[in-house]
């Protein structure tokens, strides 16, 4: 496609040159103003504004070519206000009419009168009225980088030979820049995808709470990909994979969700294959509800050492451009450093693990060796100081001491049995973890909180909030021994409750007369129970202890059944 004889009145090819002469200062100055900036989106405004001057024109675009050649992955505009730009809705997706006849043939176009130009598809409602039409590729290395689109000469005037050489050295000028700008993007982008990656990797390997680090994770890819959210599923129990962290500017109902083992993304996923969807809306694939509320989705397996550990999932809104080759690359990375650091964090807890392991076998033994020991000797001591003594209340308070010395060497050698055995696999009944939880806490406490259940607990409370109940019960245990400095902890689930929203529902209350929660320190743990409950309906909150004075903290958290 060229430029026609009859698009535009020409000129002499010395005038021309001369009036070029007459405008270098002009077009200098121009020149200047498109390179100054390495920001892409604002050095595309500054092209579009500078031509625009140049050329007299009122109207000023740039649409970006994507990827595929086929249409235009943005679209940038001067000269139309906000409110018109709402009213016209969609941005052109150059995909058809002249817009795409450009991207299909770039070559130089003028057109007159673009309502009667037969390669004109029209325009939408609202849209100003444009007739003068001034198109060029603009180049970068060689490649289409994208078209500069001038409409609206001022006069109504057509756009002229001068116009079109006066634009040509602009493109040139604005390929440099744009090429700048494309190096300054991705070389950020890389930084930030970095910045992100050590993020997780430092949570993960902090010690702390597992579902926050995998919140980090979630956090992190959502926002290094300009995504809606970021989700990351784990195996689960009972195959396919489970939703533990969700990303998203409102509470979401996916997290605890199973995505089942039949699913073809769970197959490809667990077999190592990164999946991307272009709309997940329209996909046969997506199973879940939640998935077809989103355009364009990127799926990536948390893969390290040939080991598949579980997935990451980036979903953008509807109508989002896909995600560009660049951005599946880095994605790509940071899950691999992902997976790696959830590697490293598991091999450390592992270690951790059997470090409690060897400390609890050198504790029983001890407790047996030792304690136990030296108590039968003080016994056997007592009750020979009982048949000496002549005295009858003498005797009675020995013998009651004897007593309790057997009840304690008892108690002592079921502790040691219980050492020795490890920690019992975790059972159903929703009050029986409840107790194996307590029981867990009360090694690092120093002392075993008090419980009470209220109400049909194990066949009231569904398994979803069941295992968020007791992931939150832990939360708040683990506050109450890392924060709280609590010489008492009171805990009640109560299964009779009704909700504010009419629902029946079950309430996990945690209190204890620890130093409460200081102004500005973190709320990372009470952020995470809200997450819980919200993802389910629920609501968690916190208020003053069962401390003298209200001292402590009482962590309130509850769900529908």
């Amino acid at each position: 496609m060229s430029v026609a004889p009859s698009s535009g009145p020409g000129r002499p090819l010395s005038g021309l040159s001369a009036e070029l002469a007459a405008h270098v200062p002009q077009l200098l100055e121009a020149m200047r103003s498109v390179g100054s900036g390495l920001e892409l989106h604002s050095t595309l405004e500054r092209i579009c504004a500078t031509a625009a001057d140049l050329t007299g024109a009122r109207y000023a675009a740039i649409g970006v070519v994507d990827e595929d050649g086929d249409g235009l992955a943005d679209f940038v505009f001067r000269g139309v206000d906000a409110e018109t730009a709402r009213r016209i809705g969609r941005l052109p997706d150059g995909h058809k009419g002249l817009l795409g006849a450009l991207i299909r043939d770039p070559e130089p176009v003028r057109v007159a009168d673009l309502t009667r130009d037969p390669r004109s598809c029209g325009f939408p409602e609202h849209h100003p009225v444009m007739r003068g039409f001034l198109g060029l590729p603009i180049r970068v290395q060689g490649e289409i980088f994208g078209n500069l689109y001038l409409t609206e000469k001022h006069g109504g005037r057509p756009f002229d030979d001068f116009d079109l050489a006066m634009v040509r050295v602009l493109a040139t000028e604005a390929g440099i820049a744009v090429g700048n700008a494309r190096l300054y993007e991705a070389a950020r982008q890389r930084e930030q995808w970095i910045d992100g990656s050590v993020a997780v990797t430092t949570a993960l390997l902090s010690g702390g709470d597992t579902d926050d680090a995998l919140q980090v994770v979630a956090e992190q890819a959502r926002r290094l990909s300009g995504s809606a959210a970021g989700i990351v599923l784990l195996p689960a129990d009972e195959g396919g994979l489970e939703i533990v962290a969700v990303a998203a500017d409102r509470p979401s109902t996916m997290l605890g969700s199973v995505v089942p083992p039949d699913s073809e993304l769970v197959a490809e996923l667990l077999a190592g294959q990164a999946v991307f969807i272009d709309d997940a809306a329209t996909d046969r694939r997506m199973l879940t509800p939640h998935g077809r509320v989103y355009g364009p989705v990127m799926m990536l397996p948390l893969q390290s050492d040939g080991r598949v550990l579980g997935a990451l999932v980036t979903p953008r809104a509807q109508g989002e451009p896909a995600f560009t080759e660049a951005e599946r690359t880095m994605a790509a990375q940071f899950a691999s450093q992902a997976a790696l650091a959830l590697m490293m964090a598991e091999a450390q807890r592992d270690r951790e693990r059997l470090a409690v392991y060897e400390d609890r076998d050198r504790i029983a033994r001890d407790l047996h060796d030792l304690v136990i020991q030296r108590l039968f000797a003080t016994g056997m001591m007592l009750e020979s100081a009982q048949r000496a003594s002549g005295v009858p209340e003498v005797r009675d308070g020995v013998g009651k001491a004897v007593d309790e010395l057997d009840v304690t060497i008892q108690e002592i050698r079921t502790a040691v049995f219980a050492l020795q055995q490890g920690p019992a696999e975790v059972p159903s009944g929703l009050s029986t973890r409840v107790l194996r939880e307590i029981a867990m806490a009360a090694v690092p406490l120093g002392f075993r909180p008090a419980h009470r259940f209220v109400g049909a607990v194990d066949t009231l409370v569904g398994d979803l909030t069941g295992k968020n109940l007791i992931a939150a019960l832990r939360e708040a245990l683990s506050n109450a021994f890392r924060h709280a400095r609590a010489s008492r902890i009171d805990v009640v689930v109560d299964a009779t409750v009704t909700l504010p929203d009419g629902r029946p529902g079950v309430r996990l209350t945690v209190a204890d007369d620890g130093v409460g929660i200081p102004a500005g320190g973190r709320r990372s743990g009470l952020n995470n129970l809200e997450r819980r409950a919200e993802s389910l309906g629920g609501d968690s909150r916190h208020g003053p202890g069962i401390g003298e004075g209200g001292g402590g903290t009482t962590v309130v958290w509850e769900a529908p059944y």
